[in-house]
């Protein structure tokens, strides 16, 4: 019974870490760009879009398709970069563990 309640303790000091870490992760941003630059996409750890920036030359009221594919381009890009940076992350905590419903 000891080893249980050592593993209980072991596990709760865990979900604390992640939790404050998934606060810090909250805080922490990403960007990516498409179109060489002209739309960019800043995320944060919980995979939330936190800004979009368009430069003026890539407005074309007679294109706007090609806007509209840049923005999800970049959107898509920036939220595979919060994604990569929480996996990161979370393994350096839990040592590559897959520990299932914890990110």
């Amino acid at each position: 019974m000891k080893g249980m309640g050592n593993m209980m303790k072991q596990a709760q000091k865990l979900q604390k870490k992640m939790l404050k870490l998934q606060e810090e992760l909250a805080e922490k941003t990403v960007e990516a760009s498409a179109g060489g630059g002209m739309v960019k996409v800043v995320a944060n750890g919980k995979q939330q879009i936190k800004l979009i920036h368009i430069e003026k030359e890539v407005v074309d009221p007679d294109d706007v398709e090609m806007l509209q594919d840049l923005i999800v381009a970049a959107v898509n890009d920036a939220l595979t970069k919060s994604q990569d940076m929480v996996s990161s992350e979370m393994s350096k905590l839990t040592g590559g563990l897959n520990i299932p419903g914890m990110m």
